[in-house]
C-alpha cells in the first residue's frame, strides 16, 4: 500500500522516521489510494520530489515496489477445507505457531478448487453472552436472547434516538448521525442500515435517497414493474450484491452461479469482462420482451452500484448482533453496561469511556468493596454497578478467592484488622492490601483510608499476633477481631489519628491502584464550565479536521521529557479526560513558558493545533498555551446564571440572594432563570448594578442559599475557534 511502501523504502535508505513520516502523511487516506493518485492530489508531495533528490529516488523505487507482498502472513482468519490431502492441490508451509498454512493467497487458492471459509471473532458475542449469563445470576431471569422479537418497540425507539453508545456496529458518531436521520422501524432497515453506511455509499447519495424514499419525502419508481419485489424492501434503492443477482436472473434469465460471476465483475470493474456481461444481459432481456432503452438504463444503474454493493447476508448477520445488544441495552441496561465493562478490563480507555456513559444514564459506578465485590462486574440496586476486585492492580486470582470464601464462610469485614486477622496473608500479602485501600475497597470498614495506610504494618503485626492467640487458645475470635475492643495485646491496637487524604491525593491513588478513577473524577467540578467552552472532548477529538485549532480540558496522566538536537528541552504529556485520552506536544518554547504547570496536580486547559494521526491512538495536540482550568473558565466566563424554582425557594429567599449578590460586587453580569412550574421559565438580565464577582466562594454561598445547585455561567464562544 501506498503510505507502508513509502515508510519502508525511506527506512531502507537510511532516513529518519520524522523525514519519512511526514512524506507518507502527505498521501491522502483512502483505501484504494496509491501513489499515482497521491501525486495528482497532493502538490506538495510533487514539490518535494523536485526539490529534494532523496525524496525523489524514494518515489521512484517506491513506485516499483507497491502492491507486491511485502512478507508472508497468515490470513487472521480463513480456514481451507478440502475433499483430499491439502497436497495434491496446492503447496504448503508451516506457520509461525507451527500450524499448517497454504503458500498460496485467497485467490489462488480458490482458482485451485478449494473453498476458504472466514471465521470471524467477535468480542460482541462475548459481551451478550457475559450480559446475559448476569442478567439470569443477579437477577434471576433467564433471557434466550436467538428469539427475542424482531419488532420491539423498546429497541427501536432507543436506536431512533441514537442512544447506541455500546451497541455493535452503530456507535460512531456518522452512524448516529445516520440512525437519527433514517428511524429505523424495521429489522429489515437495519440491516440496510449497516450495509449503507460506509464511503462508497454515503459519497454516491445512495443513502440519502434511501433516507428520503424511507420517509415519502422522494417518490419510490421501479424502471420495470419486476424490479418492485427485488427492490421493494430498500425503497428502490440498489444496495446489496444479491439484489444484482436477483435482477440479472428476471430480467436477462441468469443462472445464479452466472449472477454471482456478473456481481464479481462490477465489483472489480474489468472493462473486457463488463462488456462480455453487458451483452449477455442484453442477449438475455431481449429474449424475455424487456425493451432495449429499460435494459441498457437498468444495465447502466446495475453497473453504478454495483461497485457499492453490500454483501446482504453478511450485512444481516451483523445487523441482528446489532439489534441483540440494542435489545439487551433497552431492556436490561444495567447488566448491558456492566457487561461491556466486564469485557473492557485491561483497556482504561474503554472502561473510562463506559463509566462516563453510566454516570451519564444515572448508573452508580461504585468502587470495588471487599465486603460486597466479588471477582468481576456485579449489580448492585437497580441503577448501580460495583466493581470486581480483580479491576484492582497487585491483586491476583488467588488474593480474591480467598478474601470472598473467608467473607462467605464468616460474615463481612468488620475493620482493617479484622480483615488482616482472618484472611490467609499467605494470598493476601502487604502489596494487595495497599491496593484495597488506595482503590477504597476497604471503606466500608469505617476508617480513613490514609489512617489505614499509614497503620497497615501495624495493622498486619496485631493480625498475625491475633491469629497466634486463637491458635493458641488463649483468646477466643469467633469471626474475627475489632480494633475498638479494650484489653491488652491484639486487640488494643489503634490506627494512627490522621487527617484524610485531600481530594485529589485520593483520587490519584485510586487511579493509580484501578487504572482510573471511579468515585469521581477531578475534573468532575468543571464538567459544566468547561462542557461550555468547548463541545470537543478527548471522546470526540477526532471529529477536528487535521491542522485545526483546538481547545480542550484534562488531565496529565504521564509525561516524558527529552532533550533535542540544540539541546533544549521539550515534553510529550499523556493528557486524559472523562472521555479519552490524548497526546499533547510541547516544544521547546511552550515548556519553558510552562513548566511549573506541567508540574502541578491541578486540572488543566490546553490550546493548540490538532494532527490527526492514522488512527485515533496517534492523535497529537501541539500545545500553544496551557492554564489552570480554574482560571480559563473564570478568564472566558461571561456571566453568572442564577436557576430560580419557584416551587423550591420561598420570597425571603430572593431578599437574601439579592443581599449576597450586593455583597459580592464584580465585572460579571447576573441572569436569573426563572422557572414556573406548569407554565414555562423566563429569563431575567439583572440591571448593572448587580453585576458580581464569580469566585467559587460566592457561587457555594449561592447554592447553599436555595438549597440545590443553582449557579452555572455562560461563556464567551470559543467552539468556533476550536473546531474551525
Amino acid at each position: 500500500k501506498a503510505r507502508a511502501v513509502v515508510r519502508d523504502v525511506g527506512r531502507a535508505m537510511g532516513m529518519s522516521f520524522q523525514e519519512v513520516d511526514k512524506i507518507a502523511k502527505l498521501i491522502p487516506e483512502h483505501p484504494k489510494m496509491t501513489l499515482e493518485k497521491a501525486l495528482e492530489q497532493e502538490p506538495k508531495l510533487k514539490t518535494l520530489m523536485e526539490k529534494e533528490p532523496d525524496v525523489a529516488q524514494l518515489m521512484t523505487v517506491a513506485r516499483a515496489l507497491e502492491g507486491l507482498p511485502r512478507h508472508a502472513s497468515t490470513h487472521a482468519a480463513g480456514v481451507v477445507i478440502s475433499d483430499k490431502p491439502m497436497m495434491e492441490y496446492l503447496p504448503l508451509s508451516k506457520g509461525q505457531k507451527d500450524e499448517t498454512v497454504t503458500q498460496f493467497d485467497m485467490k489462488c487458492v480458490e482458482k485451485s478448487g478449494l473453498i476458504k471459509f472466514d471465521f470471524l471473532g467477535l468480542k460482541t458475542l462475548t459481551v451478550i453472552d457475559t450480559a446475559v449469563k448476569i442478567i439470569r445470576e443477579q437477577l434471576g431471569r433467564d433471557v434466550d436472547i436467538s428469539k427475542i422479537p424482531l419488532d420491539d418497540k423498546k429497541t427501536f425507539e432507543l436506536l431512533c434516538r441514537g442512544d447506541t453508545t455500546g451497541v455493535f456496529q452503530l456507535e460512531s458518531s456518522g452512524m448516529k448521525e445516520l440512525i437519527r436521520k433514517m428511524r429505523p422501524s424495521t429489522f429489515t432497515d437495519l440491516i440496510a442500515l449497516v450495509a449503507l453506511y460506509r464511503p462508497g455509499p454515503l459519497e454516491s447519495g445512495m443513502v440519502e435517497q434511501f433516507v428520503k424514499a424511507k420517509h415519502g419525502e422522494i417518490e419510490v419508481e421501479y424502471p420495470l414493474p419486476q424490479l418492485e419485489p427485488i427492490l421493494k424492501e430498500t425503497y428502490g434503492v440498489i444496495v446489496y450484491q444479491e439484489q444484482v443477482m436477483k435482477i440479472a436472473q428476471e430480467l436477462a434469465g441468469y443462472s445464479l452461479g452466472e449472477g454471482d460471476l456478473l456481481r464479481r465483475a462490477m465489483g472489480k470493474k474489468d472493462p473486457a469482462v463488463m462488456a462480455a456481461q453487458r451483452k449477455r444481459f442484453m442477449d438475455g432481456a431481449r429474449e424475455r420482451g424487456v425493451p432495449e432503452d429499460k435494459a441498457t438504463y437498468i444495465f447502466d444503474l446495475m453497473e453504478k452500484f454495483a461497485g457499492y454493493g453490500f454483501n446482504k447476508s453478511h450485512s444481516a448477520a451483523y445487523a441482528l448482533i446489532a439489534y441483540q445488544t440494542a435489545w439487551l441495552k433497552a431492556h436490561y441496561l444495567v447488566p448491558f453496561m456492566a457487561s461491556l465493562l466486564t469485557n473492557e478490563l485491561g483497556k482504561a480507555e474503554g472502561v473510562m469511556k463506559f463509566i462516563s456513559d453510566c454516570r451519564d444514564m444515572g448508573i452508580d459506578i461504585l468502587p470495588p468493596d471487599i465486603n460486597r465485590s466479588r471477582k468481576s462486574f456485579t449489580l448492585e440496586g437497580d441503577s448501580a454497578i460495583r466493581f470486581g476486585l480483580a479491576a484492582v492492580k497487585n491483586v491476583g486470582a488467588g488474593a480474591i478467592e480467598a478474601i470472598v470464601k473467608e467473607r462467605e464462610d464468616n460474615g463481612p469485614y468488620a475493620s482493617l484488622l479484622d480483615f488482616c486477622t482472618r484472611v490467609d496473608m499467605r494470598k493476601v500479602n502487604k502489596r494487595v492490601i495497599e491496593s484495597l485501600i488506595k482503590c477504597g475497597a476497604l471503606d466500608s470498614t469505617g476508617a480513613t483510608r490514609s489512617q489505614m495506610f499509614q497503620g497497615l504494618q501495624g495493622t498486619m503485626e496485631a493480625g498475625q499476633k491475633a491469629r497466634e492467640e486463637k491458635l493458641s487458645g488463649q483468646l477466643s475470635l469467633f469471626g474475627g477481631v475489632d480494633e475498638d475492643e479494650s484489653g491488652d495485646g491484639a486487640t488494643s491496637w489503634r490506627l494512627p489519628d490522621i487527617p484524610e487524604w485531600d481530594e485529589l491525593e485520593r483520587l490519584n491513588l485510586e487511579k493509580e491502584a484501578l487504572g482510573f478513577y471511579v468515585s469521581g473524577h477531578p475534573l468532575e467540578p468543571f464538567k459544566r464550565e468547561y462542557g461550555r467552552l468547548t463541545p470537543v472532548n478527548l471522546g470526540n477529538i477526532s471529529t477536528v479536521p487535521n491542522e485545526g485549532k483546538v481547545g480542550i480540558a484534562g488531565i496529565i496522566s504521564s509525561k516524558k521529557e527529552i532533550t533535542t538536537k540544540k539541546g533544549d528541552r521539550m515534553a510529550f504529556l499523556g493528557v486524559e479526560d472523562m472521555e479519552g485520552s490524548v497526546e499533547v506536544v510541547c516544544f521547546p518554547k511552550v515548556f519553558v513558558q510552562y513548566r511549573e504547570l506541567l508540574e502541578a496536580d491541578i486540572p488543566l486547559w490546553f490550546e493548540g493545533t490538532f494532527k490527526k494521526g492514522e488512527t485515533p491512538k496517534d492523535n497529537k495536540i501541539l500545545a500553544d498555551t496551557i492554564e489552570p482550568l480554574k482560571e480559563a473558565c473564570k478568564r472566558k466566563a461571561q456571566g453568572m446564571i442564577i436557576d430560580i424554582q419557584d416551587n423550591m425557594v420561598e420570597p425571603q429567599d430572593l431578599e437574601r440572594l439579592k443581599e449576597l449578590i450586593k455583597a459580592h460586587p464584580g465585572p460579571h453580569p447576573v441572569i436569573l432563570e426563572v422557572t414556573v412550574s406548569g407554565t414555562g421559565k423566563a429569563v431575567l438580565d439583572l440591571p448593572t448594578d448587580f453585576k458580581v464577582e464569580m469566585e467559587p466562594s460566592v457561587s457555594r454561598e449561592v447554592n447553599e442559599l436555595l438549597g440545590y445547585q443553582a449557579v452555572h455561567f455562560s461563556y464567551s464562544d470559543i467552539s468556533q475557534e476550536a473546531t474551525q
